[in-house]
């Protein structure tokens, strides 16, 4: 009963922000944006809000715990370090300026005219919609996941209950309702996580006998190996730190945020602010998620000799979904499972606004308006992008009732495809006027390219005994979140390389545009 008076009070705040944030969502400028007037406190929170979803408290820290032990951990500091702290003071106040001058509300307008394309914006849009799709369903089934095990409500109704509440106060309050509520769902987050930490620890009788008792896992992996600095399979742990860190450069949904921030000392501040959250949710949630198999078990006898809760199996591997949410309801009293169950929401109902409403404007500013012409007042275009916000969601939504999809490949074949396309041409573009048009096209051809083709080969399990090889290699190469990383690393390298052989015809438009930007300084 607990659980469900903190989860009506929590959603009815939710909606109350929505709906009073209306009078910020009537133009273009405000739903998107919020006018361009965010100050660092609500956007650093708006960023790591945006990060941080189910998909790593639930998916992420479920199955790289079981897999790395407590060095799950390096992923935490990695998305603080370099996800959080790095984008702040490398991109945060290039991007503010830049787009401002340029006067780009979405990423696909920023590649359109700093590189002068419209068959960028085009391409880009469309790679935006698709790739943010099975991002979004992965948040809608790991949020879900949870809810079914907490409160024993259908998988199929919490995701539909789920999407009717983003969809409701994003529609009604456009950006400045997500960041406020951001706001308040990052104070949730905080609090809910550091909770859970210390129940877990608390449960295994400290920190010290925890690490003790994980050290004594044999079932798959060496011993005394799991609570190690490094863990047992180092190599693939770095694809995660590189996959889940680098790629929030690149990720739309992320990049956008530095829009919307109103001057530098809000950058600067936002930077700390940010970081300092990463460390306490991402670097907490994998924290917690290494000690997963003290509560959990796939192993029948195992489970009835140490009492730890059977975790669900396919195909002799563990479902890592089910991991996180077996291992707190093992942990935690009633009162802190109803504040897990709210933590987690606020996390989720953050990135999901975010991703529908990046979805969303990318579409209408990018697509629709360009070739609706004046017909397409802002009016207009703020109702449209409401229509579309309810379309993309009902596509989350089909994607995500398939409960045998995982969290972390629907994730990874997301932010692969999407850090792997945007994040070089739109790096490079900020600071050197050299990168070509050629550059940035190929960089989408590359990102998409190596991700799908991926995927193809190896996730749709066409080729079983190639993707058996592959994955038995010390790196595993059938790795969609490998693949996703690769993505990365090679159109950072592609980009300036074709920039060489290419040539950027439109100087003096380049030029115009960085001897604009002088408050880079």
């Amino acid at each position: 009963m607990t659980i469900y008076v903190i989860l009506i009070v929590y959603i009815a705040i939710m909606l109350g922000i929505g709906f009073y944030c209306r009078r910020h969502s009537k133009d273009v400028s405000g739903f998107v944006l919020g006018g361009r007037n965010l100050g660092g406190w609500i956007t650093a929170f708006a960023y790591g809000t945006s990060y941080f979803s189910a998909v790593v408290f639930i998916g992420y820290a479920g199955q790289f715990g079981w897999n790395f032990g407590v060095a799950a951990t390096w992923i935490g500091l990695g998305n603080a370090f370099i996800g959080s702290l790095l984008p702040w003071i490398i991109l945060g106040n290039r991007t503010r300026v830049m787009t401002k001058e340029l006067n780009a509300s979405t990423m696909p307008e920023f590649f359109e005219k700093r590189y002068n394309s419209k068959n960028l914006k085009t391409v880009s849009a469309l790679i935006v919609f698709i790739f943010l799709i099975p991002y979004t369903a992965s948040v809608y089934n790991g949020l879900s996941r949870l809810f079914e095990s907490a409160l024993n409500v259908p998988y199929e109704i919490c995701i539909i209950a789920m999407a009717a509440l983003t969809a409701v106060y994003v529609i009604t309050g456009g950006y400045m309702a997500t960041a406020i509520n951001d706001f308040v769902q990052g104070l949730v987050m905080l609090g809910g996580i550091s909770a859970v930490v210390f129940a877990v620890l608390n449960k295994q009788g400290g920190f010290t006998a925890a690490l003790q008792k994980l050290g004594e896992i044999e079932n798959g992996v060496p011993a005394n190996t799991l609570n190690t600095l490094f863990g047992p399979d180092p190599i693939n742990l770095l694809g995660v730190v590189i996959l889940t860190s680098l790629g929030t450069w690149g990720l739309p949904q992320m990049v956008q945020k530095f829009y919307a921030v109103k001057d530098k000392s809000a950058v600067s501040k936002g930077s700390i602010i940010s970081t300092i959250f990463a460390l306490v949710v991402a670097g907490g949630s994998y924290f917690m998620g290494g000690f997963g198999r003290l509560f959990g078990s796939t192993d029948p006898a195992e489970a009835a000799e140490t009492g730890r809760t059977l975790i669900q199996t396919a195909g002799g591997k563990p479902v890592f979904d089910s991991i996180v949410p077996a291992m707190l309801k093992s942990a935690l009293p009633e009162l802190l499972i109803g504040i897990v169950v709210v933590l987690v929401l606020s996390a989720s109902m953050s990135t999901l606004s975010s991703l529908v409403l990046t979805s969303s404007s990318t579409l209408t500013i990018d697509l629709i308006k360009p070739r609706m012409g004046k017909k397409m007042t802002d009016k207009k275009q703020v109702l449209v992008m409401r229509g579309l916000i309810i379309f993309f969601v009902v596509i989350s939504v089909v994607i995500a009732l398939n409960p045998n999809t995982y969290i972390s490949t629907m994730m990874s074949i997301s932010w692969g495809a999407l850090a792997g396309a945007f994040l070089a041409p739109f790096l490079y573009g900020l600071f050197s006027k050299k990168i070509t048009k050629a550059a940035c096209a190929g960089s989408f051809i590359l990102g998409v390219g190596i991700t799908v083709g991926h995927m193809v080969i190896f996730s749709l399990g066409l080729f079983p005994e190639l993707t058996k090889a592959a994955a038995a290699l010390p790196l595993n190469l059938a790795s969609p979140i490998n693949a996703g990383a690769a993505a990365m690393i090679i159109t950072l390298i592609a980009v300036p390389l074709i920039s060489l052989v290419t040539k950027v015809k439109d100087t003096e438009y380049v030029d115009k545009i960085f001897a604009d930007c002088k408050n880079f300084k």
